[in-house]
């Protein structure tokens, strides 16, 4: 539970519980995000600040915490830093111009009037609560005092995070070059990293969250485990694979034969078609 605790003789402060800290740290952020967003007549803004705002919770954490940061705390956050702003620098390249999501667009419509206080519930306020839940390992490591050595297990978590990011950037930065091309207009890009998985970018997302997660397991947080896999459920059950199955199976030439060849999540060698 979030507390407050006296500070030291040494610095002679309060010091916030770090749980308490990243809670207000969403709750001021998804806000201002909202109030951004009803200026802008645009929800979908919310996805290319996901990134920022784990930053922004590792920023703050870091900054309430109550001494010197320890190795393992420097290495989740830089990690965290490097996805982030990664992260959010892509997707607000990738829609710039293009206006509010069609997902979010069909949400206002239904709402009507309403909707520019349900987005803060339906869109802002869940999206914080998700999340505060997922940056779990971060607070655990950016916000304690005392840290056990590095030791394999980091090395684990570090390698596990590479393995992702690769994943997660090089599938980004493939699909936009070959989306860039026009002859392509049309066309299913099955090259480079998405030869292995139908969805690089969302099993690069996850695996990222299992380094995180092996860091703060290997400080003794591992607890923590329900981040990682409420984020792997997310995209891989609610708004990633499921979603996007759904709506290019039937209307993306040539997807029903990229299904039967290539791994849904994980990626695998790419199968051969009867």
């Amino acid at each position: 539970m979030a507390r407050i605790r006296r500070g030291s003789a040494h610095n002679g402060g309060v010091i916030l519980d770090p749980w308490l800290v990243a809670g207000l740290t969403v709750a001021v952020f998804v806000t201002v995000l909202w109030l951004v967003s009803l200026l802008l007549r645009d929800s979908s803004i919310v996805d290319a600040f996901w990134g920022v705002g784990f930053v922004a919770i590792a920023l703050s954490v870091a900054a309430a915490a109550p001494s010197a940061f320890a190795p393992r705390a420097w290495l989740l956050g830089v990690l965290v830093l490097v996805w982030g702003l990664r992260l959010s620098h892509y997707i607000f390249w990738r829609n710039k111009g293009k206006g509010e999501d069609y997902r979010y667009r069909k949400w206002r419509e239904e709402a009507g009037a309403a909707w520019w206080w349900r987005s803060y519930v339906k869109v802002f306020l869940l999206q914080g609560v998700i999340m505060w839940l997922v940056a779990a390992p971060v607070v655990a490591v950016v916000g304690r005092a005392s840290q056990r050595p590095l030791n394999w297990v980091d090395a684990l978590g570090a390698a596990v995070w590479l393995v992702g990011f690769f994943f997660e950037a090089a599938g980004d930065w493939q699909l936009a070059r070959f989306k860039a091309d026009p002859s392509n207009k049309g066309r299913l890009f099955t090259g480079g990293v998405w030869r292995y998985t139908r969805h690089p970018n969302y099993f690069g997302d996850a695996a990222v969250w299992w380094g995180h997660y092996l860091l703060a397991a290997a400080s003794g947080a591992w607890w923590t485990i329900f981040s990682p896999a409420l984020m792997t459920f997310l995209l891989v059950r609610v708004s990633g694979v499921s979603m996007l199955e759904s709506a290019m199976r039937d209307s993306k030439p040539g997807y029903r034969e990229y299904i039967e060849s290539t791994s849904a999540f994980f990626p695998l060698p790419p199968r051969r078609r009867p």
